[in-house]
């Protein structure tokens, strides 16, 4: 036994959406600087900088509006872990920078990219 761990079929599935958001999100001009960023708290799945706004990205693979869509499965408990992690990230900064949550949708014809996807309260 090799002692490496590979990806369950769920897994490679969304590494490669994310993978997808990545490349998408640089086509637009964004800067990736993290992937899969975990804490105890929560995880984001892509920090990128946007010019000078830091910017949070879940990444949501759906088929179909089932349940509402990619979009619509952003709960607010999802959102509070997707903050708590952005917090913890954001102590690596002496002055916090100008953020914002966005969240890409893929499993359509394209990326849904949706901009200020939830404000933190």
């Amino acid at each position: 036994m090799s002692g490496i761990a590979h990806p369950t079929p769920a897994q490679a599935v969304g590494g490669e959406a994310e993978e997808a958001a990545a490349r998408f999100l640089t086509h637009q001009g964004l800067v990736i600087i993290a992937r899969n960023y975990r804490t105890r708290m929560g995880e984001i799945d892509l920090i990128a900088r946007d010019g000078e706004t830091l910017v949070f990205v879940e990444v949501r693979l759906r088929h179909g509006e089932r349940f509402g869509g990619a979009l619509g499965s952003i709960h607010s408990r999802k959102q509070a872990r997707i903050v708590a992690a952005a917090r913890r990230f954001l102590m690596r900064y002496p002055r916090e920078p100008a953020c914002r949550f966005d969240v890409v949708a893929l499993g359509g014809e394209k990326p849904q990219w949706l901009r200020g996807a939830f404000e933190v309260s």
